[in-house]
């Protein structure tokens, strides 16, 4: 059997690519942070025993400190008598404005829960009917269209 001369494919004949020079990767190299550590004294830096120290001109006599914070303008304060301290207690502004809401939010969500729940007692028995009609009338239609004996 002979199939004759092989088909002739074209032909195209690219060019040679351009000949690049490769690249020179340098080394990284890392950067290592420092910092000049900064020496601050203890906040209750006191002179050694036995040592008077200078007067600094201009400066401030000392206070006595007390370790108590400054205290909110918008804060009413009550002592309690067994302690003695005083505790914070928010101003009546902010008091009538929370239990307002408290109550508010309360208030709804119970009458939305109360509703709620009668209007599935109501609706319940009627979605329940409906679905059972649809159901029938579905399987009704569905088993009279169908040709043959049914199957048991």
């Amino acid at each position: 059997m002979d199939l004759g001369e092989p088909p002739l494919l074209p032909y195209m004949a690219l060019p040679e690519p351009p000949r690049m020079p490769v690249p020179i990767l340098e080394v990284p190299d890392a950067h290592v942070p420092s910092y000049k550590p900064l020496v601050v004294p203890p906040s209750d830096l006191r002179a050694p025993a036995g040592v008077k120290g200078k007067p600094v001109e201009g400066a401030q006599p000392n206070k006595p400190t007390t370790n108590t914070p400054p205290k909110a303008p918008e804060m009413d304060y009550v002592t309690v008598p067994i302690i003695d301290k005083e505790v914070p207690v928010p101003s009546q502004e902010i008091l009538v404005t929370a239990v307002s809401t408290a109550t508010v939010s309360v208030a709804a969500t119970l009458t939305a829960t109360a509703v709620f729940k009668r209007l599935v007692s109501l609706l319940k028995p009627i979605i329940k009917t409906a679905w059972t009609k649809i159901t029938k009338k579905k399987d009704s239609s569905s088993s009279s269209s169908s040709s043959g004996p049914q199957d048991s």
